[in-house]
């Protein structure tokens, strides 16, 4: 892969990598650094890339270990809720205000469950793209996406 595909194909996943980024970090310093960080390693890798059509997958499963290194290393936690209300400018495209509750929603539900909800229902990713991304068995994203569908529809009722 060239200087040029490549650039042109994280182009197409900028927006994907900053949500789902958001979505684990809920900083904007630290969200820019994943993806950053993550990009800066997809770009030294990607000639183990083995097909293309793979690489936003591959690219987003980069850029979640990524923020899990930088929430492990940081150990900081703010309050989602807090977080977003400072930072409605930077949200823009990635969170619509209208939609705050929801987010708050997902934002209660366990990192595992979460990151599947928001691949399936943000993202459009099918249910095997996620188990690709995420390195698990089908079966167990059918069963996080029920669960975090059960618990959402408890905390939106």
């Amino acid at each position: 892969m060239d200087r040029e595909e490549f650039l042109q194909l994280t182009l197409e996943a900028e927006a994907t990598l900053f949500h789902i980024s958001f979505s684990i970090l809920h900083d904007e310093q630290d969200c820019a650094d994943a993806v950053q960080e993550g990009i800066l390693k997809a770009y030294i890798q990607r000639n183990k890339l083995r097909e293309i059509k793979y690489f936003k997958t591959w690219l987003v499963r980069i850029v979640i270990n990524e923020c899990y290194a930088i929430l492990r290393k940081n150990r900081k936690f703010q309050r989602y809720e807090e977080n977003i209300i400072e930072n409605k400018s930077y949200l823009g495209n990635y969170i619509k205000e209208e939609y705050l509750d929801l987010y708050q929603a997902i934002s209660k539900l366990e990192e595992k469950e979460k990151i599947c909800i928001l691949l399936f229902y943000m993202e459009d990713y099918s249910v095997a793209e996620i188990a690709d991304v995420l390195k698990i068995p089908v079966g167990t994203v059918k069963s996080r996406l029920n669960r975090g569908r059960k618990k959402l529809k408890n905390y939106l009722d």
